[in-house]
């Protein structure tokens, strides 16, 4: 015979996994919106840069359905210790997200800018390394979600950094295409912006991977290095 009480707590658990699902839902949207930004901006298509730029309404959609659904969560089961956890990671996490489908429609408007402006020789292949960079990190640190897995939350934080290096010597590449050719000014500053949204990207990926940290071990690491972050969790390098 089923209590009462386990009705609840089997009802509460399928509340959870229906919000972690939903978070997955909504990478796995994202993961999408990004690769057709990116692809809008190495080709010119015009229509999927629009793709992108349109998926950007659904995204907010869920974010804000599954913000909600966490304060009910809260304010009706009133959960404790790792189920709080859990439900605020989860809506720290659910904002960064929202906020790289901001970056990718960045990058399908800038797309869209460029498809009207002649194409370089090198077709823009300086911001396809880097693109694809961010795309990786993006999908790991989404499974890394899927899975709770704080070891590759960790591997992938570590990442940032390399595309913050990556991401400054665009900048100055570009910055000197600038100088050599006034005339590619107006593309070349149109590229800087889109490498900056990649750079963003990236940043949000390495907080989902925190977030990720937080959930599982309950360690606030949103401030700290990643040297000191695997000191605390104990996994050196």
């Amino acid at each position: 015979m089923v209590t009462n009480s386990q009705h609840i707590s089997q009802q509460f658990e399928k509340e959870l996994q229906d919000v972690r699902s939903r978070v997955l839902a909504m990478g796995g949207l994202l993961e999408q919106q990004v690769s057709n930004a990116l692809e809008a901006l190495m080709t010119g298509n015009t229509e999927l840069a629009r793709l992108a730029i349109d998926t950007d309404k659904e995204v907010n959609s869920l974010e804000m359905s599954i913000d909600e659904e966490c304060i009910q969560i809260i304010a009706l089961r009133q959960p404790t210790a790792g189920d709080l956890r859990l439900v605020t990671g989860i809506l720290k996490t659910i904002t960064d997200l929202e906020r790289i489908g901001d970056e990718a429609t960045s990058i399908a408007r800038m797309a869209l800018n460029l498809s009207e402006k002649d194409r370089p020789k090198k077709n823009y292949r300086e911001l396809q390394s880097l693109g694809n960079h961010v795309c990786t990190m993006l999908r790991d640190a989404l499974d890394a979600f899927a899975r709770f897995d704080v070891d590759q939350a960790v591997k992938v934080a570590s990442e940032d950094q390399y595309i913050d290096e990556e991401y400054e010597s665009i900048v100055r590449q570009l910055i000197t295409y600038m100088m050599e050719d006034p005339r590619a000014i107006s593309r070349v500053i149109d590229m800087i912006w889109s490498a900056r949204s990649l750079e963003r990207i990236a940043d949000h990926a390495h907080n989902v991977c925190k977030h990720i940290i937080y959930l599982v071990e309950g360690k606030d690491v949103r401030h700290l290095s990643i040297e000191k972050m695997e000191k605390i969790l104990n996994r050196p390098r």
